[in-house]
């Protein structure tokens, strides 16, 4: 048996620690910063609004580590990487290896506004700070940096419990990154309408405190946010500090190869911690890939890490909204738009060189799997282009007649051309009111 060490516990080292035990031959340990195994972080929303308890969401309990024999070392950091000795050392002492696997994750991004360093002055990443937004209720207020994915998981669950939430985004837009700006303007209008409230192109200036706790925001215009809670959504870092320090080599995440394999041949890394062909990653599709790919190559197999376009799922009340693709501006792009305001939906397809680039569905988002499919796939949509926005039920058959399906369709329905915005990812929304 060969001795493996893993440092972190995320979703990335939990799927790599199910391909290890079920090959078999490796002794595992396994550190953990926070006090607990892996868990799915991607349902911590769920939780915070009060759909989930914890327990919903544990992926490896304590029976499944005895179960497979696995070392666990929960809440212990890791002090430091010797790659010459071959041995991980933690707050409790030194453990040899034959192989190491960094999955270190992420560091939240915290804005050093004056002030950041104030009780009550949080990120969104993992439990702790979970537990932080649970603890509020009706009548206290909380303020969010960001309008991204991750602000507007934690915006939309502390509203569900009553809070007084208050969105700042610097942006024009909410999800500039994933939605154009007609289907932002209709996302926000959606969450003011349930009582949350979104500033936009709105710059933070300082955090105001009493007493050691956070007790305001405000903006450069002078505004003055009132909260209990600010909570700072605004990106997130891959963590480098170990893999640096032992000299192993980095970019902005740890650089590894097309076999998860870092600049030194006995220690691997996977998951929001690593750089691959320039190319960082935040989602779970990806990292649960990078987790095979490590367990093949550690067995001696040549298995090879390909990159490819992922979707993401975010829970926001009673919205349903998918987003895939390129909006970036460009020639030689046409961009096809359906709208229908008495029924909440807007739909809008980017095409270029006879193949669909991009596509952004507000209120139904029926057809986005075969959009995003098609976007996936390169596949040449010129034969159907007339009938496209309407999905694949109109596929196959007969053309038809754009104007004439907008015609049958609810009132001030329309449909036309315009010029391409920015996005670059994919991503669906879907939850229940």
């Amino acid at each position: 048996m060969k001795n493996i060490t893993i440092i972190g516990a995320g979703m990335a080292a939990g799927r790599l620690v199910e391909h290890l035990t079920e090959a078999g031959g490796w002794n595992i340990t396994l550190f953990n910063a926070e006090p607990r195994g892996t868990y799915n972080r991607i349902m911590l929303s769920p939780v915070l609004a009060g759909e989930k308890n914890y327990d919903d969401i544990v992926t490896h309990d304590a029976a499944f580590y005895e179960t497979h024999g696995v070392t666990c070392r929960f809440g212990e950091q890791v002090t430091g990487i010797d790659v010459a000795a071959k041995t991980v050392t933690g707050e409790r002492g030194k453990v040899p290896h034959d192989k190491l696997v960094i999955a270190t994750g992420s560091t939240p991004f915290i804005i050093p506004l004056p002030g950041h360093d104030l009780s009550g002055v949080i990120a969104y990443r993992d439990l702790e700070d979970t537990e932080q937004m649970m603890a509020l209720g009706a009548g206290d207020r909380a303020v969010v940096i960001g309008g991204g994915l991750l602000g507007l998981e934690a915006a939309a669950g502390m509203l569900a419990r009553g809070v007084d939430v208050t969105v700042v985004h610097l942006m024009g837009h909410l999800m500039e990154r994933q939605l154009d700006e007609a289907a932002g303007y209709l996302l926000r209008k959606e969450l003011v309408g349930r009582g949350l409230k979104v500033l936009c192109s709105a710059a933070s200036k300082e955090i105001l405190g009493a007493d050691g706790h956070v007790t305001a925001l405000r903006l450069e215009d002078g505004t003055e946010l009132p909260c209990d809670l600010l909570v700072m959504a605004v990106g997130i870092r891959p963590a480098t500090a170990l893999a640096t320090e032992a000299g192993i080599a980095t970019g902005r995440g740890i650089t590894v190869d097309d076999h998860m394999v870092t600049s030194d041949p006995d220690v691997l890394a996977i998951g929001e911690c690593i750089e691959h062909d320039g190319q960082l990653f935040g989602l779970v599709a990806p990292l649960y890939d990078q987790a095979k790919i490590a367990a093949a190559t550690l067995a001696g197999n040549r298995a090879t890490f390909h990159q490819r376009e992922t979707a993401t799922k975010l829970k926001v009340t009673g919205i349903d909204l998918f987003s895939a693709g390129d909006f970036a501006e460009g020639d030689g792009r046409e961009n096809i738009l359906f709208r229908d305001p008495a029924r909440g939906v807007y739909k809008r397809l980017v095409l270029k060189d006879g193949k669909l680039i991009g596509a952004v569905l507000y209120g139904d988002t029926g057809d986005g799997g075969w959009f995003h499919k098609l976007i996936k796939d390169g596949a040449d949509i010129s034969e159907m282009r007339d009938t496209l926005i309407f999905g694949p039920t109109f596929q196959g058959g007969p053309a038809l007649d754009p104007m004439a399906a907008v015609a049958a369709s609810p009132a001030d329905a329309d449909i036309c051309g315009c010029n391409g915005m920015t996005s670059s990812t994919s991503t669906t929304f879907k939850a229940a009111a």
